[in-house]
């Protein structure tokens, strides 16, 4: 999809807040309501827009832990990859999994209470999925910057 000036403002208004309303929107875009909401509408079905979210508090709710974790496999075990991913399923400790090129094959992001839970998850969820050969954790001690603006990605390409 080719994206002008115009949808580059409402993406970067909605990317900032995805509650606004059409109405706000359509101000801030300088647009009648109704092409707001047909440009937005566009975005959505050509999958620029691909969703909207609620952002959690993970300190507020318990979850304020955060560990990157490297996972090597075996990758001389039967279907280890497709196994790795059904396990995924079932750990909702980890809620993002990327597979990697390098040294290691999967880098997690895992959400914990505490130390002992992440300790927890690791011994009995993690060491015991079949193909995991060797494991690397980096405990999260603040975050600098997440949710970056890919808007002004965009306006500067």
């Amino acid at each position: 999809m080719n994206i002008d000036r115009t949808d580059l403002r409402i993406l970067r208004h909605l990317e900032q807040n995805g509650k606004i309303t059409n109405q706000e929107l359509a101000d801030a875009a300088a647009l009648s309501v109704s092409a707001c909401f047909r440009r937005v509408k566009l975005l959505e079905d050509s999958g620029v827009i691909a969703g909207y979210r609620c952002i959690i508090g993970t300190r507020e709710v318990g979850l304020g832990f955060e560990t990157l974790v490297n996972v090597s496999m075996r990758t001389d075990s039967d279907r280890w990859h497709e196994n790795f991913v059904k396990a995924l399923d079932d750990w909702p400790e980890v809620i993002e999994a990327r597979i990697v090129s390098g040294q290691y094959n999967y880098v997690l992001t895992v959400r914990t209470s505490s130390l002992d839970h992440y300790s927890d998850f690791v011994i009995n969820k993690l060491h015991k999925s079949p193909g995991v050969m060797s494991i690397s954790s980096s405990i999260v001690l603040a975050t600098l910057k997440q949710n970056g603006s890919l808007v002004a990605l965009l306006e500067k390409g």
